[in-house]
């Protein structure tokens, strides 16, 4: 029998209110009590787990219409979670009217005539044009004896409501109220789990305020991509559908894919130049040196030669000092440029390296290079900012973001979380970290979330080391990974021509929860 259907209305009440066992139309109002309830412990959605409750308690006790209120454990007031027929909430103080008299007695009401009882308000009805005959009202209680709702029903079809029908009531709203108390728990730990990975979230933007929001968009994109294939499929991708739990799954790794970069040094994190700038400064206050040094000697000679009357031989030494001063400032010209992230032009670096080979007098009277090994190591940087250490130290982070997630006790529903923000940086031709996993190792939550993390990476306006890039020029950076192999081509292509990120970031598709 569907537990939804409406009952049979031959049900005669027993005596004391106690359901009676025995007819066929009794048992089977029975069954889809039973039937209910069953459906009731299986859902987890408070909103539709309400609806439910409603829905089934008017068809089983065949009443018009339903409301089920609950009741606020902060305030203690009465809220109608789910009210057929009204337009808008109502909040009740406890102990007002019939649905608040329930609740602060913990009493069964039934009306014949509810206009006839002076605790029924009739504003509601000439608010909304309905008109109450009868109600049945029936508290909520949980396994510890506490009201958590009021459900009520109007208007039964075919005379009053009965005592059976309070017995059925009762016998729903004991399984519905652990229900109810069961989705209550379950949405706030959803909520003090969201509420987690958002302080994640901030942690880890803390780290680089360069990239806030980076997370988020990720997160956006993905879902949009998700969204794109189920509603387009590729020839590869086709029948693709993500049920809820798979897209929190995504929303989840793609909000925390970065996480591990707490594990990375914050100076390597937020670097915008190749040389440090404590480096860069020294450099800087090197070469000052080295010139206040040359005009010392410059001028401590010069002395000597004016004494003996050499003029000529002072002015030679000034011109040489301008000489090597204007090296200096010409090596200082050249390591600004080098310090940039962009491509080291091939000009550069060698005038870079015809420079190198200058010399000073320090402190203690030894001759110094003006460029140490290290710096010239770091200024020869043909790409970026990162030396091959700093890199490795960057792709670190995808490590510490699989072990760290590893660590949370997620739900089966939820396993796969750690795996798919572990692999968002490999690649299909087996050249991306930290596993250099091959295409077959790799699902489409990875490939959708790789494509979307550079996608952003590409066209974010907030790095402080690299300008951003328009999004036709975006797509054609992406398509090209795609023909190198790096990235899945036909869900690039769906994520270019189905306009995903215009979507998902300007007009908020692609975003929607699980």
């Amino acid at each position: 029998m569907n537990p939804l259907s409406p009952p049979n209305p031959a049900f005669a009440p027993t005596p004391m209110g106690v359901l009676a066992i025995g007819s066929e139309a009794e048992n089977q109002r029975l069954q889809a009590v039973l039937e209910i309830a069953k459906a009731l412990t299986s859902e987890r959605d408070l909103d539709r787990l309400l609806n439910l409750i409603v829905g089934a308690a008017s068809r089983v006790v065949d009443a018009e219409r339903g409301t089920l209120f609950l009741v606020d454990p902060d305030t203690g007031e009465l809220w109608s979670k789910v009210a057929q027929g009204l337009g808008g909430e109502i909040r009740l103080p406890r102990g007002s009217g019939i649905v608040g008299a329930v609740a602060e007695t913990a009493q069964v009401i039934k009306l014949r005539d509810a206009y006839a009882d002076p605790r029924f308000n009739q504003d509601v009805d000439r608010s909304t044009g309905y008109r109450t005959r009868n109600l049945l009202a029936v508290p909520l209680r949980n396994t510890h004896g506490d009201v958590v709702g009021v459900l009520q029903l109007l208007n039964k079809h075919e005379g009053d409501f009965s005592e059976a029908d309070a017995d059925l009531l009762r016998a729903l709203g004991g399984q519905a109220a652990a229900a109810i108390e069961n989705a209550l728990l379950h949405d706030e730990i959803t909520k003090l789990f969201e509420g987690f990975v958002q302080a994640s979230v901030v942690a880890i933007e803390s780290r680089d305020p360069s990239t806030a929001g980076h997370s988020e968009r990720v997160s956006r994109l993905t879902l949009g991509l998700a969204d794109a294939v189920e509603h387009h499929g590729t020839s590869s991708w086709s029948g693709v559908r993500f049920a809820a739990n798979q897209r929190m799954e995504i929303r989840y790794a793609a909000l925390l894919h970065d996480f591990g970069k707490v594990g990375v040094r914050e100076a390597v994190l937020v670097k915008a130049e190749k040389l440090y700038p404590q480096q860069l400064e020294i450099l800087r206050m090197r070469l000052e040196f080295a010139k206040k040094t040359l005009e010392v000697d410059m001028l401590r000679e010069c002395l000597q030669r004016l004494q003996r009357g050499d003029q000529a031989g002072c002015d030679r030494l000034q011109a040489d000092f301008q000489v090597r001063c204007a090296e200096i400032d010409r090596l200082w010209q050249v390591v600004q440029t080098c310090n940039m992230p962009t491509v080291l032009p091939s000009e550069t670096a060698q005038q870079l390296a015809d420079l190198a080979g200058l010399r000073y007098r320090d402190a203690a009277g030894e001759v110094q290079p003006l460029l140490a090994q290290d710096e010239i190591a770091m200024l020869s940087i043909p790409r970026g900012t990162l030396s091959a250490t700093e890199r490795y130290e960057i792709e670190s982070h995808v490590s510490h973001t699989f072990r760290f997630l590893s660590q949370i006790p997620w739900s089966r529903a939820l396993r796969r979380v750690p795996d798919i923000a572990h692999r968002h940086h490999e690649k299909l031709n087996g050249r991306g970290y930290p596993l250099a996993l091959q295409a077959s190792d790799l699902a489409i939550e990875p490939r959708m979330m790789a494509i979307a993390d550079i996608y952003d990476a590409l066209t974010a306006s907030d790095r402080p080391y690299k300008r951003a890039v328009p999004h036709g020029q975006a797509c054609k950076i992406l398509v090209d990974e795609a023909k190198a192999g790096a990235l899945d081509g036909e869900l690039v292509a769906l994520f270019c021509e189905t306009d995903v990120a215009p979507r998902s970031l300007v007009q908020g598709g692609g975003a929607r929860g699980p």
